[in-house]
């Protein structure tokens, strides 16, 4: 039989624990086990690998060449075993857990919010959001569903548009100065507050005023719309975001529209489903709860 070549977790974690501390001592205190246990280990692990991973200096170990370029690939799979295990311990009691990828700002300003709900229908299914920017590779990531602009749609994954992204302009109530409504000159005399991913919002905003470009891009920068909102809430300017995602803010009177035009993008929120998860009843569930919030 062939030789493995592969080590043992313990090996592993002996490894990792001594290049963090220096010594077979402080690794075996760390551990929980015995100093000769992990100088067993570092042995047994030198000598499937034939080379030596550390430098032995007056009973201090410090790492060779060959431990350095080990150490952080050790790390890593240590880390990948960990996440494995906490994403394993995850399910708990529950039936499922729906493991989503969202917009952060839609994340945050509006799913959210109303996620109780859906725990409440759903008492066996286990949430687990984490928020994403960048188009889905479902091949690589184990997410049950996402919810994305429809421009970030994945090659084999199903898009089903939730509702149509249209822009407004938003403002804390002081920044109105008693004013119902502001028309672009008034909206230009203002700081306009930029979002730094999506740069041409405001130009498309005022494509058809003839204003100068240079006047339309001042303003401070923000990554989100949520960043956007708080900023706007804070009376720093006027925001232009996704009316879903203003809600909340102009329910609370925390924002106002602070002019009744809208303008459309032309794309969409929407659900986005791998091939493997679409018929899977905890994510059934969850889509035809999303269809009813989103149609409230």
């Amino acid at each position: 039989m062939r030789k493995s070549y592969t080590p043992t977790i313990n090996e592993l974690q002996a490894f990792a624990a001594c290049a963090r501390l220096g010594t077979t001592t402080r690794a075996a205190a760390e551990l929980n086990l015995t100093q000769s246990a992990v100088s067993r280990s570092l042995g047994t692990l030198e000598e499937r690998l034939g080379v030596a991973l550390f430098d032995r200096v007056r009973k201090r170990l410090s790492l060779s060449p060959a431990g350095q370029v080990f150490l952080a690939q050790a790390e890593e799979i240590l880390g990948q075993i960990d996440r494995a295990a906490m994403g394993a311990m995850a399910f708990g009691g529950a039936r499922a857990v729906l493991r989503m990828a969202v917009l952060p700002s839609f994340a945050r300003s509006w799913l959210i919010p109303r996620l109780a709900g859906f725990e409440a229908a759903q008492p066996e299914v286990s949430l687990d959001l984490s928020a994403r920017l960048l188009p889905m590779e479902f091949e690589h990531e184990p997410f049950d569903l996402a919810i994305m602009r429809s421009r970030h749609e994945p090659a084999g994954a199903e898009v089903e548009n939730l509702v149509a992204e249209e822009l407004i302009v938003v403002a804390a109530p002081n920044l109105m100065a008693g004013r119902a409504a502001l028309e672009d000159d008034a909206l230009l005399a203002l700081p306009l507050l930029q979002q730094s991913t999506r740069p041409t919002l405001w130009l498309d905003w005022f494509r058809e005023s003839g204003r100068d470009a240079r006047h339309i891009l001042r303003g401070a920068r923000f990554d989100h719309f949520d960043m956007i909102l708080d900023a706007a809430s804070a009376g720093m300017g006027l925001g232009l975001v996704p009316a879903i995602i203003a809600e909340g803010a102009l329910a609370s009177g925390r924002l106002v529209q602070a002019t009744p035009r809208r303008f459309a993008t032309g794309e969409n929120y929407a659900l986005i489903l791998p091939e493997r998860a679409r018929e899977a009843p905890h994510v059934s569930a969850f889509r035809d709860w999303l269809r009813a919030e989103i149609g409230a």
